[in-house]
C-alpha cells in the first residue's frame, strides 16, 4: 500500500519534471499508515549549478525519495513511525529493521541516522542504540562505476596519472569509498570517490529528516531541533566537497605539527578535484584491537586521543565532528595516532570556544551565573533560571571527566552501556516540564564529538587524570589568541 501510493505520487512527478526542470518545486510522497496518515516533504533546496551534471535535481530527489521510501516501507516503517511518534516505548525488531533499511539505502540519511543517535535521548533508546551502530559499511560500488567516477574527474587517461590502482574498494562508506593506488613516485595512496547523484541524496534526506524530528518535536516536546538540523545539513553539503575537505587535511596538518605522535594523510592535489580526493596512504591498527592491550598502552592512546581532539579545539576553534572509532588507527603498537577522514570538520567562532571555557569553570565553581552566560555565549535563547538548572544537569555530565581532579575512567564505576543514560532521562523529562529547548547550531557537533570521544575512551577502558590534561590544554587561553591562531592556519590552508 506504501509503494502505491508513492508510485502514483511519483508518476504525476515525473510529468511535471519533463515540463519544468528548471524550476525548483517541492516533493511529496504519502505514506499510508493503518488508521491514519502524514506525509513526508522533501524541502526545496537553493539553486544549484546547471552545467553541473550531478547538481542537486528535481529528478534526482523523487528518485531517491522513491528508493528510500520503498526501503524504508519493506522493513515495517509503519510500525515504526507508530511507535516513534505515537508515544510508545518503541521495538527494538522494528528498529534494527530501520536501520538495516538505511544501511541498504547508502548515502546522507545513513549518515544522518548515525549523527542524530549521538544527541542523547533525542530518539527512543531502541532507535539511538540501532542508528549508533551504522558504521557507514555499505557495499561498495563496481569497477564500471569507479572508471566512469575517475574518467569523469581525471579525464580519459586517468590510468597513465597513476602507476597502478586497485580495482576493489579497500573501504566503503555512506558517501563514497576508497581505492588503494601507486603513485609514479612510488608512495601509496588512497582515492576516495564520491557516488554518483549525492548532492540530491543529500537534499532529499534532509527533507525528510525535516518532517521526521518535527512531527516527533510536536509529539514530544522536549527539544526544538530546527537549529540541529540546518546545521547537519550544512555539514553535509560541505561533506560533498571534496576540494574543501583536501583543505581541512592540510588544516589539520598545520594545527598539529606540533604532535609528532599524530600523522595525519597529505593531499595529492594534483589528483583531486570535488568530488576525488587523492592523499597519501596511510596504516595502522583498528583501536578495537587494543581493547586488551595493557594498561598503559591503552592509557597513552587515550591521551594521544585527547591531544587530537582538543589541542585544535582549545587553540584554533576547530574540531573534528566525527570522531568515531573508524576514524582512527593506532600505530607503533600504541605510540602514535593516525587520523583520518576531514569532511566534517567544525570551525567555530572563537567566542564560542571562551563559552565552552567558561562553563567549565563555572561547573568547576558551582558558578551558576557564570553557567547563565556560558550558555548565552553557546547561543540558547530564551532562557530561564529553570532552563538553566536543567541544562546544567547535562553540563555536570557532560564536564565530569574534566572537572574531577584525579585519575579515573570517563564512566567511575558506571557500566558503559549505563553510562549517561540516567542524565539523558532526567534532561528529557525535566526538558518536557521546562522546555522545549531550542539547540544552538554550534552545540550540535560539540555535543555530538564530545561523546564520541568518551566513547573511545570507554572502548579502551583508559584511567587518566582528564582535569589536568584539559587545564594543560588550556594554558595561554584567551579569545584573542586563539582568533589570531585560526586567521593564520585558515589563511595557509586556503580556507579564510
Amino acid at each position: 500500500m506504501v509503494q502505491g501510493g508513492a508510485s502514483v505520487i511519483v508518476a504525476i512527478w515525473r510529468r511535471r519534471i519533463r515540463l519544468h526542470e528548471q524550476f525548483v518545486t517541492p516533493v511529496t510522497c504519502r505514506l499510508s499508515i493503518p488508521g491514519q496518515g502524514f506525509y513526508i516533504l522533501g524541502m526545496s533546496p537553493p539553486p544549484s549549478d546547471t552545467s553541473d551534471p550531478e547538481r542537486n535535481r528535481l529528478s534526482g530527489r523523487i528518485a531517491r525519495t522513491a528508493k528510500v521510501g520503498a526501503n524504508l516501507s519493506g522493513a515495517g516503517l509503519t510500525f515504526a513511525a507508530q511507535s516513534l511518534f505515537g508515544g510508545d516505548k518503541g521495538d527494538e525488531r522494528v528498529a534494527r529493521a530501520m536501520a538495516a533499511a538505511l544501511g541498504k539505502s547508502k548515502g546522507p540519511l545513513m549518515k544522518v541516522a548515525q549523527m542524530v543517535s549521538t544527541v542523547p535521548d533525542l530518539l527512543p533508546p531502541e532507535y539511538a542504540a540501532e542508528f549508533a551502530k551504522l558504521q557507514a559499511e555499505a557495499p561498495a560500488m563496481g569497477w564500471p562505476f569507479v572508471k566512469r567516477r575517475m574518467r569523469a574527474e581525471l579525464g580519459a587517461d586517468w590510468e597513465g596519472k597513476f602507476a597502478a590502482f586497485g580495482k576493489e574498494a579497500s573501504h566503503a562508506a555512506s558517501l563514497g569509498q576508497v581505492h588503494e593506488a601507486t603513485l609514479h613516485d612510488g608512495r601509496r595512496a588512497a582515492c576516495k570517490l564520491q557516488y554518483p547523484d549525492m548532492a540530491s541524496a543529500v537534499e532529499s534526506d534532509i527533507g525528510q529528516l525535516r518532517t521526521l524530528l518535527g512531527l516527533f518535536k510536536r509529539m514530544d516536546g522536549s527539544i526544538d531541533a530546527d537549529e540541529m538540523v540546518e546545521e547537519i545539513t550544512d555539514r553535509l553539503r560541505e561533506e560533498l566537497d571534496y576540494a574543501r575537505e583536501a583543505k581541512h587535511m592540510a588544516l589539520y596538518r598545520d594545527m598539529l605539527a606540533d604532535k609528532a605522535f599524530i600523522t595525519c594523510p597529505k593531499p595529492v592535489t594534483e589528483l583531486s578535484t570535488a568530488r576525488l580526493i587523492t592523499m597519501t596512504w596511510l596504516e595502522g591498527e583498528r583501536l578495537d584491537a587494543f581493547q586488551t592491550a595493557p594498561q598503559e598502552v591503552r592509557n597513552q592512546i587515550a591521551e594521544m586521543l585527547f591531544w587530537t581532539w582538543w589541542a585544535p579545539m582549545n587553540s584554533y576553534a576547530v574540531i573534528h565532528g566525527d570522531p568515531h572509532l573508524g576514524n582512527y588507527q593506532v600505530t607503533g603498537g600504541g605510540e602514535g595516532i593516525n587520523l583520518l577522514d576531514f569532511g566534517c570538520v567544525r570551525i567555530f567562532p572563537p567566542a564560542f570556544v571562551a563559552g565552552v571555557v567558561d562553563l567549565y569553570r563555572a561547573m568547576l565553581h558551582d558558578d551558576f551565573d557564570a553557567a547563565y552566560a556560558a550558555y548565552e555565549a553557546w547561543g540558547f535563547q530564551n532562557l530561564s533560571r529553570e532552563l538553566v538548572e536543567v541544562l546544567n544537569v547535562w553540563a555536570r555530565f557532560i564536564y565530569g571527566p574534566i572537572i574531577d581532579d584525579r585519575v579515573r575512567t570517563v564512566a567511575d564505576g558506571v557500566s558503559a552501556g549505563e553510562y549517561g543514560r540516567k542524565e539523558a532521562f532526567r534532561v528529557r523529562q525535566l526538558l518536557k516540564e521546562k522546555g522545549p529547548v531550542k539547540i544552538p547550531r554550534e552545540f550540535v557537533f560539540m555535543d555530538r564529538a564530545a561523546i564520541g570521544l568518551g566513547a573511545a575512551y570507554l572502548r579502551l577502558g583508559a584511567e587518566l587524570n582528564f582535569h589536568q590534561l584539559f587545564e594543560e590544554s588550556l594554558e595561554g587561553f584567551s579569545v584573542e589568541t586563539v582568533a589570531a591562531r585560526q586567521a593564520e592556519a585558515l589563511g595557509r590552508a586556503g580556507l579564510a
